[in-house]
Formats: C-alpha cells, sequence, structure tokens
C-alpha cells in the first residue's frame, strides 16, 4: 500500500475531513470507542463518507503504525455532485450523456471504462458509494488519466441520482443481455444515462426498472458476452456516431 494514500489514527484523520481531503473509505475497528472516535463518527455521517467496521488484524496488516483503530484511505479525485453537473451541461447547450456503473468492481474496467468515456466527450459517471471500485492509483492508470479529466459523482443511492436525472429530462438507457433491442436501432440524439452493470451481475433489478429502455449489442461466437470496457466503448461510439451525424 503506498503511504500516500491513506492516514492512520482517528486526530490525523479528524484533521485531515476538516481540512477539506476527501476520503474514498475509512476502516475502523470493531467495537471502536472513546470521544475521539466519537467526532470522527460524526464527521462520517455529516459528510457520509462510506465506512467500514473491520476486525484490528485487518487493520494490522495494512499498517504496522499505531493506527489507533482507524485507517483513512484519501481519495485520488475530488469528487463532483450531480445536482450541479447536469445544469452546467444544459446551461453549455450539449445533449448530457452520463454514465452510470451499477457494482463494477474492478479497477481496471473502472479505468477503461472512464479512458473511453473521456475520448467519447461522457459529461460524468457516476458510481456508488458502497459496491464499487475504488477510485485509486490503478484505476487513474488504466484510464491513462482521464479520471483527473472526467467528473466523477460518488452516489450513496443511484436510484436517487437516477430520480433527478429523469426528472431533469434525461433518458436512461440499460445495456443488458436481457433484451432482444439492438443497440444500433435506438435513437441517442437525446439528453441520456447508460447503465452498465457487472459482468458477472449484470444490472440490478431494481435499476433496471427505473430504466426506459435496454439495449443489447448482438454476438457472433460462443462466448455470451463482451467485457464490460469493450461494451462500453461499443456503445458509446455509437452514441457519438449518431449525434455528429444529426448536428
Amino acid at each position: 500500500m503506498k503511504k500516500e494514500t491513506y492516514i492512520y489514527g482517528i486526530r490525523p484523520a479528524i484533521e485531515a475531513i476538516k481540512s477539506g481531503k476527501e476520503m474514498e473509505k475509512i476502516l475502523l475497528q470493531n467495537r471502536l470507542k472513546g470521544e475521539g472516535f466519537h467526532e470522527l463518527f460524526g464527521l462520517i455521517k455529516d459528510l457520509e463518507i462510506p465506512f467500514q467496521f473491520v476486525p484490528v488484524e485487518k487493520l494490522n496488516r495494512l499498517s504496522r503504525q499505531n493506527h489507533q483503530g482507524v485507517i483513512s484511505f484519501v481519495s485520488e479525485i475530488t469528487y463532483q455532485r450531480i445536482e450541479d453537473l447536469v445544469p452546467f451541461v444544459f446551461e453549455q447547450g450539449r445533449q448530457p450523456l452520463f454514465l452510470i456503473l451499477d457494482r463494477i468492481t474492478d479497477v481496471r474496467n473502472v479505468g477503461a471504462i472512464a479512458r473511453t468515456a473521456e475520448c467519447a466527450g461522457v459529461d460524468g459517471i457516476l458510481i456508488p458509494s458502497k459496491g464499487s471500485a475504488q477510485i485509486n492509483s490503478d484505476a487513474i492508470k488504466t484510464s491513462a488519466g482521464a479520471l483527473y479529466k472526467l467528473p466523477v459523482v460518488r452516489c450513496n443511492d443511484l436510484r436517487e441520482s437516477i430520480r433527478f436525472l429523469k426528472d431533469s429530462g434525461l433518458t436512461i438507457i440499460a445495456a443488458s443481455e436481457k433484451t432482444e433491442q439492438e443497440y444500433s436501432h435506438a435513437d441517442f440524439n437525446r439528453p441520456l444515462a447508460l447503465i452498465l452493470g457487472s459482468e458477472g451481475e449484470g444490472i440490478s433489478e431494481e435499476l433496471l426498472r427505473m430504466t426506459d429502455q435496454a439495449i443489447s449489442i448482438p454476438l457472433q461466437g460462443e462466448i455470451g458476452s463482451l467485457n464490460v470496457s469493450v461494451a462500453s466503448g461499443v456503445i458509446l461510439f455509437e452514441i457519438l456516431r449518431q449525434r455528429a451525424k444529426d448536428k
């Protein structure tokens, strides 16, 4: 683990948060108590920082320092708010295009998707605060630095973010193997958000029910699916082609 990517100890975590540093997540020792812990936990809850209670053995494996039951992972990027991004894109006179990543846990896939998204002019990526890959140095390296350029929104509840997008006039499209509607037949020349799911589990049923349309990529071989980062590229550049054609 790179030393600069995390902070150990209760008071250092509190001071880092108060100074404005964003945290990717904070690991807390099970049954941790004390005044300092309660102050830290109040900040975690108020700022909706992802956290996890873990056995002390896990913390000891991560650091031999006096961690006091707390190890904080500092975010490598600054997260954005979807409530700010959508109006900004409309004010620029553009048709919004967002990606929603549901339960994609491989940092290399997230990095590869971000690289393609930045090249395709995507306005931002939405990821859940839990159950998703960390935006760490590996993800940034795989993205070729795109994650420094592309706005990323960390959502405590993807459903709420999708409702906001729908209320803002965006069409929600899911890339899913459960439909026969081919992606090339869809109309992408409108404000939209594309949901991509994990290769193993796909998009959750809960999010699928919120979509306006599902699309799939026809396959000719015996393997039943594409890598999610490859699928994102196929669809994103069809969106780009349609929008360029209709200008």
